[in-house]
């Protein structure tokens, strides 16, 4: 429905994003996945003809729609990052206001309005000052805003950022309702692994303005079948202690955590005995040990060398 190729923009010489190739299925759900700085809200804003890219292109149904953008724009919602709202006016005020500018039939708009409001558990504050919501319902708002005309594309920008986890349960709920029920398209970009791992099929990982991996869930974690994810707990983390694990062989990343240590290593039968080695030179107590089977996150750790939450 949608593809890029060799997606490009750069800034004062400097490429954001680095000759991206991507596509979205009609109604599948797609994460795009990186670290700050890693290339996904440009991406994002050049799919959604917010910015024009430097070189490469967009596609929609195999039509080119950098130059031609109207096509896209009518079947499309986006939920930027940011709070996108007049908060001097009420949650109803917004919509109507922003219905107009999507060019909503009048005769369409007010029923509109209410069902967006209904879906995103509104209707009964529409008439308060936005100003007067908490942060996750400002969000939940400016979602209401994304869907009033009834796109056939969403595109979510970390849309549960500092929210309270009742409006990002409820958000993520919708989420899956919209693709299941309706069949909407939606990429969607996190820090939080497992919302993508709840509402994605496929998956894209960037950093450093390159797609670096792609695939369903299954298939990004076979990238490390061959590697076994350990967590140990000690009575003290020290620099000494994470330099001693890191030179064992096997060892390819360690993660610190308080008082724990989340170890992906090569897998070996002896690797128990290196870490607990490792523990007894630093004079560190062994408090826990646990074998686990790989996640997203450390996939990504494994790819990039860095956490999500960076």
């Amino acid at each position: 429905m949608i593809e890029t190729y060799k997606l490009t923009k750069a800034f004062k010489g400097k490429r954001a994003v680095d000759e991206v190739d991507f596509y979205l299925d009609e109604g599948e759900s797609v994460g795009l996945l990186g670290p700050n700085g890693a290339g996904k809200s440009t991406t994002i804003s050049m799919i959604s003809t917010l910015i024009k890219p430097t070189s490469g292109d967009v596609k929609l149904n195999g039509e080119s729609i950098v130059h031609n953008s109207s096509k896209l724009r009518k079947i499309l919602g986006v939920v930027p990052q940011e709070i996108a709202l007049y908060e001097e006016l009420s949650a109803y005020e917004n919509l109507k206001f922003f219905g107009q500018l999507y060019k909503v039939e009048k005769s369409i708009l007010e029923k509109r309005i209410q069902s967006t409001l209904e879906l995103v558990g509104l209707r009964d504050r529409q008439k308060d000052l936005v100003k007067t919501f908490s942060g996750g319902m400002k969000r939940r708002v400016n979602i209401a805003v994304a869907l009033l005309h009834n796109p056939k594309v969403l595109i979510l920008d970390e849309p549960t950022v500092g929210i309270d986890p009742q409006s990002r349960n409820h958000i993520l709920e919708m989420v899956r309702r919209m693709k299941e029920e309706q069949g909407t398209t939606i990429l969607y970009t996190s820090h939080y692994m497992e919302e993508v791992e709840q509402l994605c099929e496929r998956i894209y990982v960037m950093d450093h303005g390159k797609v670096i991996a792609t695939g369903t869930q299954s298939e990004l974690l076979s990238i490390l079948s061959n590697e076994d994810t350990i967590k140990i707990q000690v009575d003290k983390v020290t620099d000494s202690l994470i330099e001693t694990i890191q030179e064992i062989e096997q060892v390819h990343q360690v993660e610190e955590d308080k008082d724990n240590l989340k170890i992906i290593a090569k897998k070996s039968s002896n690797i128990v005995r290196e870490l607990v080695l490792a523990v007894e030179k630093e004079k560190a107590q062994l408090l826990n040990f646990q074998m686990e089977k790989p996640s997203l996150e450390d996939v990504f750790l494994h790819l990039t060398g860095r956490t999500l939450r960076d």
